[in-house]
């Protein structure tokens, strides 16, 4: 199927996934490169026709987003101007009467996927902790990292204040020559006596 722009691409079915389906299936067939084309390409129509039914089906009835009921139950009008609606579904008005029932066990399954999914992603209820709990739990930690923060900073000001002592003792030596020639002095002047 070519679309408006004349890039196929665009409207196909990712091909690994495809080929990933082909082995899956038939996982001891060897399937031609030209044989995967077509099963792209068919597979391509096939979701084009459906949703484009689906979409008819969606805009008949006032709506703006299609759902999985106009795909399996939807409703057109029985072509008078009247408010009489005929039950009828895309699949059924495209000839895919026996996928009715395989599509919505599948709908089934992935709502439910959907929803294990949706629980799965909150790590609260994961975790079987009451929240109160964790709390506790955050404020003791927290705690402790005021706790270790202070103590760095304490050593770290002890020791400039080390290094401050230091270099004043180390500036004082150097910069009072009299008090080392005095000691010096001192010491001859034991020794003579």
């Amino acid at each position: 199927m070519a679309s408006a722009s004349g890039n196929d691409d665009d409207l196909t079915i990712p091909r690994a996934a495809i080929n990933k389906m082909i082995k899956e299936t038939l996982p001891n067939v060897r399937v031609a490169n030209e044989a995967r084309e077509l099963v792209v390409s068919c597979c391509t129509e096939f979701i084009h026709l459906i949703s484009s039914e689906a979409n008819e089906i969606c805009n008949k009835s006032e709506k703006k987003t299609i759902s999985p009921e106009h795909v399996i139950q939807g409703n057109t009008f029985d072509g008078k101007r009247t408010s009489k609606i005929k039950k009828r579904l895309a699949l059924e008005s495209l000839g895919f009467c026996s996928y009715i029932s395989e599509v919505k066990e599948v709908l089934q399954e992935c709502k439910t996927v959907a929803l294990k999914r949706r629980k799965a992603s909150s790590r609260l209820e994961n975790l079987g902790i009451p929240e109160e709990e964790l709390l506790r739990q955050q404020q003791e930690l927290f705690a402790k990292a005021r706790q270790q923060q202070a103590e760095l900073a304490q050593q770290e000001w002890l020791q400039m204040q080390q290094a401050a002592q230091q270099a004043q003792i180390a500036t004082s030596a150097t910069s009072n020559p009299l008090n080392k020639a005095g000691s010096s002095q001192d010491e001859e002047e034991e020794d003579d006596v």
